[in-house]
């Protein structure tokens, strides 16, 4: 027995330890601004063409491997990719055990969703573009594989509450900003290997008149990082529902002069001081152990009572499939929808990621922050339509790592996730205001908070 013995332990010494590489890449997916097509700009209203590309939209990639186990991350700056395009994007890619496709939401961009063509009845999608930014993600994981390097993590945040406004009442911010500096583990590196970032707020600083395409302040605080880091730099969204947003922020020049909303020079402005604030959340950074990996993802339906995104659908305006809503949202099959006078749903994707010390939720749209924080109003304001709803479960309460992040519009961009409490439509209308606050038209509706934050407590909970 001894012999034996001996060599089993034998044996597991001899078994490698997780450890943790990374890579990154970037790649230029602008549209073709001033061909044959008109391009079609997101974010705001109808019929806003593009005159030129002012920088560029980009697609930028982290993959992540813990020797036996390797994920990819991508971030692209545009306002949305639905899931379907997400599975186009991990069809083209094997030997992955997650793939993660984002969006900044950026406002400034080519419609990547369909809403903001010619008109409300025409979707501004150009599908050869659409398979571009599909192909330039493969690429760009492609490209930051080969990269993979050994590596060690710091992992740093910092508080800017100066830097971003709460539009909807009740005020609640999510303004930490989360870094994850990524260094050789020789330490003969001059430079960084590279820089994750994760802001919680819209890229619109550029506002509904401008049409020149551009990443919005994202390509100006990834410049400045660059510049600062001397190594790549990924940047993610998180929290943005709510409504997270610069504009109508007071930011002024060198010179004391207030900048004006819809400018170039405000949003580099905002762009750098964002950056800024990364570099102080880099400078509080800690070693952080990141691996090994645990992946968990379910496949839940939203349900959809948008009656515009109904119509839209049924148009042909959105382009994905819609299914079958019996009330469940974990049906024992997806059977998709044929009849858009009958309940619907939207098939989407909760993720949660646990990388050694730090957890990630995965949220497939624009969640509210009360949702993420636990801050949803209680009790309701006497206005809201749902006053005596359930408080759904809270996304950051569910992840006990030592260190916590969201990645907001992964691997789907379903709208507005609202708590129900605060869901506000009809008369009268909270907080004493004379009309509903912006918000609920670009939801599915007030019953996917709970779909989405249940699902993803069940993903927290093995359940």
């Amino acid at each position: 027995m001894r012999p034996l013995l001996a060599l089993c332990l034998f044996s597991a010494s001899c078994i490698a330890a997780p450890t943790l590489s990374v890579g990154f890449a970037e790649e230029d997916v602008s549209p073709n601004v001033g061909g044959t097509k008109p391009v079609y700009m997101a974010g705001f209203g109808n019929n806003r063409a593009a005159t030129k590309v002012h920088d560029p939209i980009m697609a930028q990639a982290v993959v992540l491997s813990d020797g036996s186990k390797k994920i990819a991350w991508v971030c692209v700056d545009v306002v949305g990719l639905f899931l379907p395009t997400v599975e186009k994007v991990r069809a083209k890619l094997t030997g992955y055990d997650h793939v993660m496709v984002s969006s900044t939401h950026n406002h400034e961009g080519p419609d990547t969703l369909g809403l903001w063509g010619r008109s409300n009845f025409v979707s501004g999608v150009d599908p050869d573009y659409l398979s571009a930014v599909v192909d330039g993600c493969v690429k760009v994981v492609t490209a930051a594989d080969k990269k993979l390097t050994p590596a060690k993590a710091k992992v740093g945040t910092a508080a800017g509450p100066e830097l971003i406004r709460d539009s909807r009442l009740p005020e609640v911010k999510h303004d930490d900003i989360v870094t994850i500096l990524f260094e050789a583990v020789d330490g003969k590196a001059t430079a960084p290997l590279g820089l994750l970032v994760q802001w919680n707020c819209h890229p619109e600083l550029l506002d509904s008149k401008n049409t020149e395409v551009s990443a919005d302040h994202v390509g100006y605080t990834v410049k400045h990082l660059k510049a600062k880091y001397k190594c790549p730099v990924a940047y993610f969204t998180g929290t943005v529902g709510g409504l997270m947003t610069n504009l109508g922020l007071s930011l002024k020049n060198d010179k004391g002069v207030d900048l004006e909303d819809g400018t170039f020079e405000k949003t580099e402005k905002y762009g750098t001081e964002v950056g800024k604030l990364a570099e102080k959340a880099v400078a509080a950074g800690k070693e952080a152990t990141l691996v090994p990996f645990e992946v968990r993802t379910k496949a839940i339906l939203a349900p959809v009572e948008n009656k515009l995104y109904v119509l839209a659908w049924g148009a042909g305006v959105l382009n994905r499939s819609m299914y079958v809503w019996d009330g469940s949202p974990t049906p024992k099959e997806f059977v998709v929808a044929k009849d858009p006078g009958k309940p619907v749903g939207v098939k989407t994707e909760v993720g949660y990621l646990k990388l050694g010390e730090l957890d990630v939720a995965c949220i497939p749209g624009e969640i509210y922050p009360e949702l993420v924080l636990d801050k949803i109003q209680d009790p309701a304001d006497k206005g809201a339509d749902f006053p005596d709803a359930p408080k759904e479960p809270a996304v950051y309460p569910q992840l006990k790592g030592k260190y916590r992040m969201i990645v907001g519009l992964a691997n789907d961009e379903i709208g507005y996730i609202i708590p129900k409490r605060q869901w506000d439509e009809k008369a009268p209308y909270c907080y004493g205001l004379k009309k509903a606050q912006y918000g609920e038209i670009n939801s599915c509706g007030p019953d996917v908070a709970a779909a989405v934050c249940e699902a993803f407590k069940g993903l927290v909970e093995k359940k």
